[in-house]
């Protein structure tokens, strides 16, 4: 099957009430894992996004992640979109449709809100220029180094009346907002605030985007899509699936040295989490 455009992906979730998913992709094995732990679950459809940081793993180069990914996209029954994650680089930003990327999130978060604003309108522009949907963030999501509040200090959540200004002033598709979560979260114990997710809803007319979404515990999902979000990032708990089947593999197999066998314990580890996760969030 060709890819599908994530604005297709996440206008039908939102017009069902319900939430697209979108996995990180850093290996062959995560991009395999996911497609057919989506299709296990027999969810409407699914995002593969590679992050800026996963195209500096692989050596800065974008395309040969970006082509494997979207072959085995391709290959898959369910619907699959290409996204390009948290980039802050404007010159990996205008590698992303050639590369075969419908979506880009574009990442000024962590400046002034100034700055961010005018950097992510000239995001957005040259963005609607090649024809790629593009998301923004605004507020502070915990869990990334180079910003020093947590996830819970004061003033840094979205402010809905801000945030609609934001999306009114830059002309993004979607808005990642600071609501509670935190990035590379390894344990679910995030506490959402859903009554700010309503808020926000009721004032900004884009699709609100949950990143940070591992560390969060079913329930909350659940209520977070009913509160409003319509995307949904989840990475860190595919590398702790992962990571984790590879050393339980190792350690009942010390002498092992042909990867395949570990590779393939990871890989179906990942599967099943995408799988289950679907079942929580596009049910």
């Amino acid at each position: 099957m060709p890819l599908v455009p994530t604005r297709e992906l996440v206008s039908q979730a939102a017009a069902a009430g319900r939430a697209v998913a979108a996995f990180n992709v850093i290996t062959l094995e995560h991009a395999e894992a996911i497609t057919a732990g989506a299709a296990a679950a027999g969810a409407p459809g699914v995002i593969l996004q590679i992050s800026e940081n996963a195209v500096r793993f692989h050596g800065g180069r974008v395309e040969p992640i970006a082509r494997a990914a979207a072959e085995v996209g391709k290959a898959c029954d369910v619907d699959v979109a290409l996204h390009m994650d948290h980039v802050t680089d404007m010159r990996l930003l205008r590698t992303a449709a050639d590369a075969g990327f419908s979506s880009a999130m574009f990442d000024a978060g962590a400046l002034p809100y100034a700055e961010n604003l005018a950097a992510t309108r000239a995001a957005v522009e040259w963005a609607h220029g090649a024809g790629l949907w593009l998301e923004a963030e605004l507020g502070y999501v915990g869990g990334k180094p180079d910003a020093p509040a947590s996830a819970h200090a004061a003033g840094v959540r979205t402010d809905p009346q801000e945030a609609a200004r934001y999306v009114a002033d830059t002309g993004v598709d979607a808005l990642a907002v600071a609501v509670g979560s935190s990035h590379a979260m390894t344990e679910r114990s995030a506490t959402l605030d859903h009554a700010l997710i309503e808020r926000l809803r009721e004032a900004v007319p884009v699709p609100l985007v949950l990143h940070g979404s591992s560390g969060v515990g079913d329930d909350d999902l659940r209520q977070a899509v009913q509160a409003g979000i319509v995307k949904i990032n989840i990475g860190t708990a595919l590398n702790v699936a992962f990571t984790g089947a590879i050393r339980e593999t190792l350690a009942e197999r010390p002498d092992l040295t042909d990867p395949r066998p570990y590779l393939a314990e990871g890989r179906q580890t990942m599967a099943e989490t995408v799988r289950v996760l679907l079942g929580v969030v596009s049910g």
